[in-house]
């Protein structure tokens, strides 16, 4: 009996089913979600799915799930109301914060307001030195006055972050155990259990945001496995995390930070694992979904991990390098430049008269104007139809019917009061959206310090394949890789990740004070439980897990630490001599600049515990099961004033081979639409990638 693996991943427009099999034989489905429950789609998708492969809940043995629930809640304020209890003085820390904006010169910017407003944040009488030392015992006298207000309420989440707790854990951990016998129907989120880090404001912050977040999520986890179990999937479910592993379910309902990130980072995951695994080389990874497009990249085979992350409010500008604008998650993340730009995203015209494309997206529900679903804005998919770039006939294998004359008369309408034709206001539109889409792709190249010609773009999601020629001409990139199921390609990519463990501890101290017996004496209980951990979940011996250890390092009196990873453990003084060399180095390739003569201070330690799978989890080939696409033929397709309008041939992938085929040419699949420009060709890897390149010129 075959076996199966199933990938699910929710964004704001579609959710992409796939399940596959161990040759490497692919099904799939794209659905679009339910934002009133998202686990509704994902039911039907699954078992419409199932249905069409014949394929039965037994035969499932791994389920992966990435989710955007967690960073929606935050966004639209439907979290859990939630309190938060805190040494006295410091009530008003998450509103003071930081003193930083992501415009600076904007007198109008306005921080997102708290999670938890002033009257639900509780003093309580406790106090731990910067060393230590308790100099002030938990007042339970207090605290049960406190949990008596959080009781009439109706609160159902608290936050407890005390000042110095990641030093002295003892008072934070005696109000849980307090609040937890006194409102035991009430979740507790401690600091000390989550992030045990320096930084009040930061460490706060991420108390609240787990507090606000866990009974949603726990909610939805259990929602989404009891609906599995009625397709008798009995699989684990495993969560797609911000940093690029999985966890299962229950252990992220508890921990939901960790998942922020999940749906962006499964498709970078994925562009890695496969970058490594078919040697492609340096590759910006463009992902442009329904709702927004993300940009990272992956060098020398590597993602690049940002130490915290940023929710709500005005989060996703594009850079990671700006602070202030939404709430500080401090959890690894990939470093992933995220905006609002998709095939949802809304055009209009603002106050100047000019023509603006997002960040206000269609999203699924009503969607653009072609999908006939009650929208009435023009979006960058209507402006993508009139230019020829997609099949009216075909959308998601031709059960998403596009409406192009309603599409057209509102893009006539919006094209007259700015004096343009609807042709002209649509290669604007897609323009505009291409344009902010290159502050993402700059964001991690560009202003890193790094040339995008010296990598490829490999382009994944519904839009992805539509926009990356014009996009890579732009950054001078001579190379654009299209992997199969590239719309789908995120709920593909989470089925190459291994489960992950990450473990910290606080370890503010001078490098050059620490010799390699304390580092390890503050590391090795953190190893040990990540081997525990690993071994419980079924990695019983040595070779199928692996286990790193990370430093978080910075210059003396610099705010922003990064991440180094010793080359073994236990530690030895030779390592901790060369990290000055090595943190230099990473601190040229990230802002661009080093300081040699700085002394580096230790932030916190960190352990990773990956569980290795005793084969690859990446097949050999991918390819569709049954291609419902396989049209050929010549449809018209605009390109700009300069080319104009061109007869453009249409082609499945299944009809490419190693040999070059010159554009201009669209490619139309199930999931998505690769357009190949007119001086570029394209062909297929043997792992069924295609391969569009520019033609050299004489």
């Amino acid at each position: 009996m075959s076996k199966f693996s199933l990938g699910i991943d929710i964004g704001g427009t579609f959710t992409d089913i796939v399940l596959l099999r161990s040759d490497g034989e692919l099904f799939s489905r794209k659905v679009l979600s339910t934002p009133r429950d998202y686990s509704l789609a994902i039911e039907d998708g699954v078992a419409d799915l199932m249905r069409g492969a014949g394929v039965s809940g037994s035969q499932i043995i791994e389920l992966v799930h990435g989710t955007t629930v967690a960073t929606n809640a935050i966004i639209e304020r439907r979290g859990a109301p939630a309190a938060l209890i805190t040494t006295r003085g410091f009530r008003d820390v998450l509103e003071l914060g930081r003193f930083r904006s992501p415009r600076l010169y904007d007198l109008k910017f306005r921080k997102p307001e708290p999670l938890i407003e002033r009257r639900l944040r509780f003093e309580v009488t406790e106090r731990c030195d910067a060393n230590g030392n308790i100099l002030q015992p938990l007042d339970e006298i207090e605290l049960g006055a406190i949990a008596d207000a959080i009781e009439q309420q109706n609160i159902r989440a608290i936050a407890v972050c005390f000042i110095n707790a990641h030093v002295n854990p003892a008072n934070e951990q005696a109000a849980v155990r307090y609040l937890a016998s006194r409102l035991p129907r009430v979740s507790v989120s401690a600091s000390t259990q989550l992030v045990p880090q320096i930084g009040e404001y930061e460490r706060t912050s991420t108390t609240v945001v787990n507090a606000y977040l866990r009974p949603v999520v726990e909610h939805y986890v259990t929602s989404l496995s009891r609906r599995m179990g009625r397709l008798r999937i009995t699989a684990p479910l495993m969560i797609m995390q911000s940093s690029g592993g999985v966890l299962p379910a229950p252990l992220v309902a508890t921990m939901p930070i960790f998942i922020i990130e999940s749906g962006p980072a499964a498709g970078a995951l994925g562009a890695q694992k496969l970058g490594m695994h078919l040697g492609l080389g340096d590759l910006i990874v463009f992902d442009m979904g329904g709702t927004t497009a993300k940009a990272c990249i992956v060098q020398g085979n590597e993602l690049t991990l940002a130490p915290d992350t940023e929710v709500g409010g005005l989060a996703s500008l594009g850079a990671r390098m700006v602070k202030g604008a939404g709430f500080i998650v401090q959890v690894p993340t990939i470093d992933i430049a995220e905006v609002g730009a998709g095939g949802g995203s809304i055009a209009a015209i603002d106050a100047a008269g000019g023509m603006l494309v997002g960040p206000l997206s269609a999203g699924a529900e009503p969607g653009p104007i072609c999908y006939d679903r009650g929208g009435t804005q023009p979006t960058v998919t209507d402006a993508n139809l009139l230019l020829g770039y997609l099949n009216s006939e075909a959308l998601v294998g031709g059960d998403l019917k596009l409406n192009y004359r309603n599409a057209e008369a509102a893009l006539v309408e919006l094209g007259a009061r700015l004096g343009l034709s609807a042709i002209e206001t649509a290669y604007g539109i897609h323009l505009i959206a291409n344009a902010n889409m290159m502050r993402a792709l700059q964001a991690v190249t560009s202003e890193r310090g790094r040339d995008p010609s010296h990598f490829s773009l490999l382009a994944i999601g519904g839009n992805g394949g539509v926009h990356a020629g014009n996009l890579a001409e732009s950054l001078n990139v001579q190379r654009v890789i299209v992997p199969p199921v590239a719309g789908l390609f995120s709920a593909l990519g989470m089925l190459f990740a291994d489960v992950e463990h990450q473990l910290i501890v606080s370890f503010f101290r001078r490098v050059d004070s620490i010799k390699a017996q304390d580092l390890n004496g503050a590391v090795d209980a953190m190893v040990q439980e990540a081997v525990r951990l690993l071994v419980s979940e079924g990695y019983k011996t040595e070779d199928e897990r692996q286990v790193m250890v990370y430093a978080d390092v910075k210059y003396v009196g610099q705010t922003s630490p990064l991440s180094i990873q010793f080359p073994a453990f236990p530690v030895t003084d030779a390592m901790i001599g060369e990290m000055h060399g090595t943190y230099g180095d990473l601190h040229q390739r990230t802002y661009g600049y080093r300081s040699d003569r700085e002394p580096l201070q230790f932030v916190s330690l960190k352990v990773v515990g990956r569980g290795i799978p005793k084969s690859s989890r990446i097949p050999r080939r991918v390819s569709r099961a049954q291609e419902s696409i396989a049209r050929t033929g010549v449809r018209g397709a605009y390109f700009g004033p300069e080319l104009g309008w061109l007869e453009t041939r249409l082609m499945p992938r299944t009809a490419l081979s190693a040999t070059p085929v010159a554009g201009p040419l669209i490619v139309e699949e199930y999931d998505t639409t690769t357009v190949v420009r007119p001086h570029w060709s394209v062909c297929v890897d043997g792992w069924n990638n295609m391969i569009v390149e520019r033609e050299r010129e004489a």
